[in-house]
């Protein structure tokens, strides 16, 4: 029966989704499928047995999918799982950024054991004055599950929010409010009072927040990251919020330079950790390897494309392969050249992988299978039966 190799603490919401019969264990010594949450895998080694990893989380940046891809390994992830928890934290974060509550909190510290408390708390208080964010204009970049979430929830608090995102999926515009406006990025930055950031690390994203992008921001602007740390350039943050041009930058990505600068608070990566938060990535990613182990259906990978039918048919095979032309036409023959036939086939591509499902009404011979994994372009053939 299937291993599952847990490389960090999971919750044990995930314990329930695994089928009777799977293994779950840290002990697992030939593993189909690997879960985890921050482990670095870029060193580890991958088994031959290996169908499967899926990150309790939405970053897979500790993943090696390159490698992966080339060994015939899907790479899951759970967007949207922890959207509720950071959206809270981001919320909470829109208030610390337009009100000094943190540096009024640690400067009330300093009172203690004063003489005549509330005075001095009603002399010392105007060095802290903010302004609401009721009103003020909050630009979301990235309109996936949690900016959506937030948008959401800062026009319900009476914010005009702008939205960018190039990659916008019907599902997450379904679930966009009226209220929330889209448009370019440059007119985003133009107009926004408040930015918060909710795209991957890419190549593409990487530094978007630099020295050009700051100048285009309003005089006085919130920058708020939950994403990744890379996704600014932290010379040019340091140079914005010492001159003023950018009033606080507010991240979930310490560094060495960003901690204890003045007008930048930094929280220590809180933005998933929450039991709920965690409960609901785990379940959802053993969710994922189950199906892809038991059915071959593929939902929320970061290396292949989602893919995924009801098994209805006598026989299923599932296979990766290289997105190249004329790889369905060369499996398809070898199928009907055996007389089977085909009662659904799909097939999907994502940059240079694809991925088909093809069910049969006959179970296929080993010809079939044999000839199939001969072909140059397939990476992994799967048959269920």
């Amino acid at each position: 029966m299937p291993q599952i190799l847990k490389l960090n603490e999971i919750s044990p919401v995930a314990d329930r989704e695994f089928p009777a019969g799977y293994t779950f264990t840290k002990e697992a010594t030939a593993p189909e499928g690997i879960m985890l949450r921050s482990f670095n895998m870029h060193e580890y080694p991958l088994n031959d047995e290996l169908l499967a990893v899926a990150r309790a989380g939405a970053g897979t940046n500790n993943i090696p999918i390159p490698k992966c891809s080339e060994k015939g390994i899907v790479v899951f992830n759970t967007p949207g799982a922890n959207a509720n928890a950071v959206k809270e934290l981001v919320m909470c974060e829109l208030f610390l950024g337009g009100r000094k509550i943190v540096d009024a909190i640690e400067w009330v510290k300093t009172l203690k054991g004063t003489e005549g408390i509330s005075k001095a708390v009603e002399k010392g208080k105007s060095a802290f004055v903010g302004h609401e964010i009721f009103g003020k204009t909050l630009g979301v970049v990235g309109l996936g599950a949690i900016g959506v979430l937030v948008a959401n929830t800062a026009a319900n608090l009476g914010m005009q929010v702008i939205g960018y995102d190039p990659f916008l999926s019907v599902q997450a515009a379904l679930h966009l409010d009226t209220r929330v406006k889209t448009a370019d990025l440059a007119t985003l930055l133009k107009e926004a009072d408040f930015v918060t950031v909710h795209v991957p690390l890419t190549p593409d994203t990487q530094s978007m927040f630099n020295a050009e992008s700051i100048q285009s921001m309003k005089d006085g602007v919130v920058l708020i990251n939950n994403s990744r740390g890379e996704l600014v350039d932290v010379p040019a943050i340091l140079d914005a919020v010492n001159s003023g041009k950018m009033e606080r930058y507010i991240t979930d990505f310490p560094c060495e330079e960003l901690i204890g600068a003045k007008n930048v608070i930094c929280v220590p990566h809180l933005g998933a950790s929450t039991p709920e938060a965690e409960d609901n990535c785990a379940a959802m990613a053993a969710r994922e390897l189950v199906d892809y182990i038991e059915n071959g259906n593929i939902t929320h990978s970061v290396n292949l494309p989602d893919v995924s039918a009801p098994r209805t048919s006598a026989a299923r095979l599932c296979v990766m392969h290289k997105n190249v032309e004329g790889v369905i036409s060369k499996i398809t023959s070898i199928i009907s050249g055996e007389n089977i036939n085909i009662a659904n086939l799909l097939d999907k591509s994502k940059k240079d992988m694809a991925y088909m499902i093809v069910d049969l009404d006959a179970t296929p011979n080993e010809k079939v299978i044999k000839d199939i994994r001969k072909l140059d372009s397939v990476i992994r053939l799967r048959v269920f039966d």
